[in-house]
């Protein structure tokens, strides 16, 4: 850990050194696990989660990404190799031995979560109405977001000229390997977006694009690398009675990649086709496409 100096902000040297000393931090929540695989958009996805209602932000960066004070000031920045396997998946099961109980929920830089009817009401209100659903995960659609311009945004990431697929978007039953691949019960793999047009780029294991990005933890839940956890409930998208809710990623994280990996940033010149629209950054927008369900949530 480094000892902060006048004016400074704490800064941990990894993520174990934060959970010997800061335990305390994760009884405040729910937490949001924010990951920075580079400089792109931190800032504003710290401040998105922030503004919707998430008491405990933890930012894993490499310590070269740098943010403005202020906005460092509000969160726990701890350093983190961003870029080994499974990053994510080792960070989160590690805040998961530490928090048992305590409702988490984990994205990248340039990512920002949507649930029905966020403008009126924050997070920490979902998740008690889930919570008196007796449910303990919440599925979440990964959306791809794309600048409408590649020659002014070569990186594909522009908040304001953001663009989404409006259609194109399906689901197949996810077999269950321990019943001869039937179909487990309440359970599918969604499939659409930049990972569907571009496939021939996107690796057939990191297609989907459902992640079980809202959870709360319990001993011995293990989060697994194509985003599911050990708890098969967990992987339920509603409960066996009535719909629940579900909740959106809108996320650069794949055009970003599709534009800065050598395999594909030549062969792309534009994402926009003719089923794009612009987003216009609303939940409503969202549930009027089907890409998040509203439940019993009124």
């Amino acid at each position: 850990m480094k000892a902060p100096e006048t004016g400074e902000v704490m800064r941990y040297s990894n993520l174990a050194t934060f959970l010997a000393q800061k335990r305390d931090a994760l009884t405040i929540g729910p937490i949001a696990i924010i990951m920075a695989e580079d400089p792109v958009e931190v800032e504003s996805t710290l401040l998105h989660h922030l503004d919707i209602g998430f008491r405990t932000v933890l930012l894993l960066a490499n310590p070269e990404i740098t943010i403005a004070q202020t906005i460092e000031e509000k969160v726990q920045r701890i350093d983190f190799e961003t870029h080994h396997t499974d990053a994510m998946v080792k960070a989160v099961n590690q805040v998961v031995e530490a928090a048992p109980g305590a409702w988490i929920y984990y994205c990248f830089n340039a990512e920002y979560l949507f649930h029905p009817f966020c403008e009126t009401r924050n997070i920490r209100e979902l998740l008690a109405f889930h919570n008196e659903e007796r449910r303990d995960a919440l599925l979440s659609y990964v959306i791809d977001l794309y600048a409408d311009d590649l020659n002014r945004h070569p990186n594909a990431v522009s908040l304001e000229e953001a663009m989404l697929d409006r259609s194109g978007y399906y689901a197949l039953g996810r077999a269950d390997p321990a019943n001869h691949n039937h179909p487990r019960e309440r359970q599918l793999d969604f499939f659409g977006g930049l990972r569907w047009r571009f496939e021939e780029h996107i690796p057939a294991s990191r297609r989907k694009i459902d992640r079980i990005a809202l959870f709360r933890a319990k001993p011995g839940l293990r989060l697994r690398p194509d985003f599911t956890f050990s708890d098969e409930e967990y992987n339920t998208y509603a409960c066996p009675w009535h719909h629940n809710i579900t909740t959106a990623v809108v996320s650069f994280r794949t055009a970003k990649a599709l534009k800065s990996n050598p395999g594909s940033r030549y062969d792309i010149h534009e994402f926009k086709w003719h089923n794009s629209t612009k987003f216009q950054w609303h939940s409503q927008q969202l549930m009027d496409l089907g890409l998040m369900e509203p439940g019993q949530w009124f």
